[in-house]
């Protein structure tokens, strides 16, 4: 008489593997990546102004995450205000805001959105650093230190 090999019925068999579907799942989920905004700045660049009391700024914010945010104000104690412009057209216009997109980008480009620093407090020179804080809707504030390139300085990154 030949052995008697134990048989799982199917159905047990399928339950381990959707336990274990189920936890990749869950797993994929807890990371919170897609539920907010993951922030950071890259290029960030102030070119040595003309002017003694204004100057204007230029960076990137990259979100990596998978819910949008807006860029409310940004401060500096380097100015009396620090506004955001957004260029329509010919002309600039100073907005309250800017929406940051999810696994996106908000650039800050010459000839397009930028920060205008108003009533500076001494002008930047080339070499220095500028701190600024970039405040968010949903996000923690950012602290950034902008390095002062030269009047001409035009950056690979798409500026």
């Amino acid at each position: 008489m030949p052995p008697v090999i134990p048989v799982r019925p199917p159905r047990l068999r399928s339950v381990p593997l959707a336990v274990i579907t189920g936890a990749l799942l869950l797993a994929g989920c807890g990371s919170g990546s897609d539920g907010r905004a993951e922030l950071s700045v890259r290029a960030a660049y102030i070119p040595q102004p003309v002017s003694d009391t204004m100057a204007a700024g230029f960076l990137t914010i990259v979100n990596e995450g998978g819910a949008k945010d807006e860029l409310t104000s940004v401060t500096s104690t380097a100015a009396g205000s620090v506004t955001l412009h957004e260029t329509v057209g010919s002309s600039m216009e100073e907005v309250a805001s800017l929406d940051v997109p999810a696994h996106g980008q908000l650039v800050f480009k010459s000839g397009g959105n930028h920060l205008m620093f108003e009533k500076l407090k001494s002008k930047p020179v080339l070499g220095e650093k500028v701190t600024v804080r970039l405040h968010f809707a949903a996000s923690d504030p950012v602290e950034v230190e902008i390095p002062v390139e030269s009047a001409t300085y035009n950056p690979q990154t798409g500026h």
